[in-house]
């Protein structure tokens, strides 16, 4: 692993967060409170679209990636056609099921004071836009994962980033109507995609010299391959994304959206500490699935090595968090500070330690191919998580919001650690036997 991929991938993250640092509280005063909280649920929206590339993207970066290792990359334009044509496929039904989602069911599942649920529909109409494209460019920034290529993926960050939160500001300078702040989003996620896609195509070509255009062809075994794969990744699509921004829209059900952005700033000012974990992590991957096949007595101490730095530094990142969150609100939102948001960051602190752990031994559980043991423990996690929120919120509010993420992180955690020890020490018996 080279230093200069995880610097890339710190600049694509750390530079849009210090965009949302500065927009996001004069976007809570120029849009209010009530639109925010919408804002909030439209970008988790976003992206939880990546469930509509149905594990493609991550699938394709495991396999181009397990290829390179096995020197066979004469196979690789084959999965990039097949997988494209599975996510543009796959993203063109999602798109119609949000527009009928917009046009038939969401007016009445938010409660707001003083927005009209027409500017709500117009809102949700123009997603179905860009989620479709959010899933295609899951796919090609797999792609370009595979061929370590993170300082094109860090500069579209850094321009997604930053009209992801400026867009919106910018707009709301003009008018406070959902569906202009929307359309900036939309926007970003068009152009990123036909970005990303150029990107991938530019890796092929330099890398694969005897590469032709007549090699882009769909292949049923390899779409077989991809979805063997793929298809338990979409099940942990479906659920990790939901448990994750579940907490959003229960607060919205259940308080208000007023409540959600109570909950919301602290909680992404939190998140925000793991663009350390997520740099290191989307290099760790590929770099691990190339590793098992060139190298597969030397992988463990590897992803040992990179375990113990990462949990070193996400331990002090967030005991010193959580100890100036008081400080840290108050001179960030001024007048908009809510003295229970302290508290929810402090928790959310905690939550957060024990997800950059777990996000590594989930890179090593799909390095060796096991997708399916994740998606298993999501499906095991969702009903527990989903009940205890429930009582969680109706009893403390917010607070029980970011007591139960926390829970579900430190069950993550354990399930995970199992599964790893378990896979290990399988891994090291059949190479014994090999022998």
């Amino acid at each position: 692993m080279k230093l200069s991929h995880i610097s890339w991938n710190m600049a694509g993250l750390a530079l849009p967060l210090l965009i949302a640092l500065i927009s996001i509280p004069k976007l809570i005063a120029n849009i209010g409170n009530e639109r925010f909280g919408l804002l909030a649920l439209a970008w988790a929206m976003m992206t939880y679209a990546g469930v509509l590339d149905l594990g493609i993207g991550r699938a394709l970066t495991q396999m181009v990636s397990k290829l390179r290792g096995q020197k066979k990359t004469d196979q690789v334009p084959v999965v990039l056609a097949t997988a494209s044509r599975i996510t543009m496929t796959a993203g063109l039904i999602g798109s119609v099921g949000i527009v009928l989602f917009a046009l038939f069911g969401c007016s009445g599942l938010i409660k707001t004071e003083h927005i009209p649920q027409s500017e709500i529909r117009n809102a949700v109409l123009l997603l179905a836009i860009a989620l479709p494209t959010q899933a295609m460019s899951a796919t090609y920034r797999g792609m370009n994962e595979a061929y370590m290529n993170f300082k094109g993926i860090s500069i579209l960050r850094v321009l997604l980033g930053t009209i992801n939160f400026a867009g919106p500001l910018v707009i709301s300078y003009f008018t406070t109507d959902l569906a202009w702040i929307i359309a900036s989003l939309v926007i970003s996620r068009v152009v990123s995609l036909l970005l990303f896609r150029h990107l991938a195509f530019s890796c092929m070509k330099k890398n694969e010299p005897d590469y032709h255009p007549g090699q882009l062809v769909y292949s049923s075994e390899t779409a077989k391959t991809l979805f063997s794969f793929g298809g338990w990744v979409t099940v942990s699509s479906i659920l990790s994304p939901m448990m994750v921004q579940l907490d959003r829209f229960m607060i919205a059900a259940l308080l208000s959206a007023a409540a959600v952005t109570i909950y919301v700033v602290p909680f992404e000012l939190v998140a925000q500490s793991l663009i350390l974990v997520t740099a290191i992590n989307s290099v760790i991957f590929p770099s691990l699935s190339r590793l098992m096949q060139e190298q597969p007595d030397n992988w463990q101490k590897y992803f040992n090595t990179w375990l113990f730095r990462v949990g070193a530094l996400m331990l002090t990142m967030s005991s010193v968090l959580a100890f100036l969150m008081p400080y840290v609100l108050k001179f960030w939102l001024k007048d908009e500070f809510h003295p229970e948001s302290v508290l929810v960051g402090q928790i959310l602190c905690v939550g957060v330690f024990l997800n950059s752990l777990s996000a590594l031994f989930y890179s090593q559980l799909h390095a060796l191919g096991k997708a399916s043991v994740t998606a298993k423990f999501h499906m095991i996690e969702f009903p527990i998580y989903f009940a205890f929120l429930y009582f969680a919120l109706l009893k403390f509010g917010i607070i029980g919001a970011a007591i139960a993420w926390s829970a579900r992180m430190a069950l993550d955690l354990s399930l995970l650690m199992m599964a790893c020890k378990k896979s290990s020490s399988k891994s090291s018996t059949d190479r014994t036997l090999q022998l």
